[in-house]
């Protein structure tokens, strides 16, 4: 099913698409999360802070190569908005997946070569390092399959097309599940079980992906024999996508900071923080929906020429952000203790886990809000301001704050209140732009600079 998104009313339509990848952002964060309860309850507190303190460097790693996929949804989206485009989709639709297959490859190496450096500079603890290192050398293994499913993801998002990624990671996710339990439980391999589960999971989505873009009979379609790097379409969606994975690789980069500051608390602090991260995770990607409603709906109007509705899809996707987010961070507040026993039952582990969600859950409408003006900047074909914006808001200011601070003096919480300020300093600096942006509108046209016009098709 794909969504006309250059005309009609907005809110249903942003519901239609952003509800179905919410549901698919929210089972596979349960997948995910299922690994670190399986692990917290069944393979002790060290696995569960080995598995927790590898999250932000596994990122930090794939963030780069995965945010190649903003650029395919971005200019997919702007040739969709555009007509007779069949040639020029099937080309990025084909370099895209040449890129994740070739990139995802070279990724899995390098990450797997890096483990043990990595883990090394963020100061794992030596009780938690053997486990760590095992368990992020497997998930990388599995680094190609999920490049597959994003890009080829993000090429149906595109057409408004939220339902099959959905089913997809439905049935991917029940895989995992059911291989954690039986590799922790019933063959005791503890993080490695989790792993491997991971990256069977991974390789069963990304070939249903392929398959279902295979029998596509309509510009989507995927053919083995078409596999190749597109030039033109390779430059388009790298000066969308280098700058998108750049902005997540510096989020990704002040998290690995943080973490090595909460790794001095030790291993309790530690296991408390996954747990809670592994929920704030839930609040972010449910928000995350209406960032990329808002990208994908913004940029297939500005290919069709149609600017009056850009500042309504912005308010559109502004207000379902505040609605959501003010709602799951209450309840996540209200229930910290219950949400966090989901992972552990140490008493401690759970209060380490609540001091967290405590700081952190109750500000995060402020990054959803943030992330829509990012996507709707993205949109409109302007990567690189919500990279410097994060670059100095996000990456240069958690930095300085963990550099300054003396963990051996105080508490937790002050590492934990880097992020609100973080978040507050790049939503006021992002709302900023936004209105210089659209004032300028006004006065002209914008051009996109990361996907090409219809006469610049046809030259």
């Amino acid at each position: 099913m794909t969504i006309d998104m250059t005309h009609g009313p907005l809110l249903g339509k942003i519901l239609l698409f952003s509800l179905p990848l919410m549901a698919s952002n929210i089972l596979q964060l349960l997948f995910n999360a299922a690994d670190i309860v399986v692990v917290g309850r069944f393979a002790g507190n060290t696995a569960l802070a080995a598995v927790g303190s590898t999250v932000s460097l596994i990122n930090l790693f794939i963030q780069l190569l995965v945010g190649l996929s903003v650029g395919v949804n971005v200019l997919i989206a702007r040739y969709l908005g555009l007509s007779g485009q069949e040639k020029e989709i099937s080309r990025a639709l084909h370099t895209a997946m040449a890129v994740a297959m070739a990139g995802g490859t070279v990724l899995a190496l390098i990450g797997i070569a890096a483990s043990g450096w990595a883990l090394d500079s963020m100061g794992v603890p030596d009780d938690v390092r053997p486990l760590a290192f095992l368990y992020m050398r497997i998930y990388f293994v599995g680094t190609p399959f999920a490049a597959v499913y994003n890009y080829g993801a993000a090429a149906l998002r595109a057409k408004g097309d939220t339902r099959r990624p959905l089913v997809f990671l439905l049935l991917s996710g029940a895989v995992n599940l059911v291989l954690n339990l039986f590799f922790v439980i019933a063959l005791r391999l503890d993080v490695a079980g989790v792993g491997w589960a991971t990256v069977i999971s991974q390789a069963l989505s990304a070939a249903l992906i392929l398959r279902c873009l295979t029998d596509t009979p309509d510009e989507l379609h995927f053919c083995w024999r078409w596999l190749a790097f597109d030039k033109r379409s390779l430059i388009d969606m790298a000066r969308i996508g280098i700058p998108a994975g750049v902005q997540a690789t510096l989020f990704s980069l002040s998290n690995v900071a943080i973490q090595g500051a909460i790794n001095s608390y030790g291993s309790i602090v530690m296991a408390g923080c996954s747990a809670a991260a592994s929920i704030e995770n839930f609040l972010y990607f449910s928000m995350n929906s209406f960032h990329q409603a808002g990208q994908t709906f913004i940029s297939q109007n500005i290919g069709a020429g149609q600017y009056d509705r850009v500042g309504r899809i912005l308010r559109t996707c502004v207000l379902c952000t505040v609605v959501l987010g003010v709602a799951q961070s209450a309840l996540a507040v209200l229930f910290a203790p219950q949400l966090i026993g989901i992972y552990n039952g140490d008493p401690a582990i759970i209060q380490a886990g609540v001091e967290r969600l405590w700081t952190v859950a109750t500000c995060y409408t402020i990054f959803g809000v943030a992330d829509v003006f990012v996507g709707a900047i993205r949109g409109y074909g302007i990567p690189l301001v919500p990279v410097v914006i994060n670059l100095l808001g996000t990456c240069v200011f958690r930095l300085i704050w963990v550099e300054l601070m003396d963990t051996s003096k105080v508490g937790v919480a002050w590492v934990y209140l880097s992020y609100p300020i973080s978040w507050v300093l790049v939503g006021v600096a992002l709302v900023a732009y936004w209105m210089v942006l659209r004032r300028r509108e006004h006065k002209q046209q914008p051009v996109s600079v990361t996907a090409p016009t219809e006469r610049d098709v046809r030259t």
